[in-house]
């Protein structure tokens, strides 16, 4: 019996943390066990999650398995990206550079900024009336 070469990564953007798992197969791509088509409804977020794989031509050739959780959509998808693009970098080391050169390897550091005591949110302010 043959054994499976898993490679595992983590990826985050804003609030989302995705756990994916690559491996040698025909292009599957399964986001909490539902095909990433029927996950992501954008188009934009499907197109996000499959950069890593496009750019290095590996789209049709390794399986993705991902458990994403927390943030909304577009976070998943971002997420997703960190994380696939982490894993492609432990299986070729060219797969690294490549992915380094178009920022994919970057964690994205923008989250929301907290609100902040004595206004409406985080920096719009109540109207401020003479009388």
């Amino acid at each position: 019996m043959e054994t499976v070469t898993k490679y595992r990564a983590t990826g985050r953007r804003k609030d989302a943390i995705a756990t994916v798992e690559l491996f040698a197969g025909k292009g599957e791509i399964v986001v909490n066990k539902k095909p990433c088509d029927s996950y992501f409804l954008r188009e934009t977020d499907r197109l996000i999650l499959r950069q890593p794989l496009e750019i290095t031509n590996t789209l049709g050739k390794v399986n993705v398995n991902a458990k994403v959780r927390g943030g909304g959509a577009t976070g998943q998808a971002g997420a997703l990206r960190h994380g696939i693009s982490r894993a492609l970098s432990l299986i070729d080391e060219n797969h690294r550079l490549i992915l380094r050169k178009d920022g994919f390897l970057t964690r994205d550091p923008r989250t929301k900024e907290r609100k902040k005591y004595g206004l409406k949110g985080a920096r719009k302010r109540f109207q401020w009336t003479k009388r």
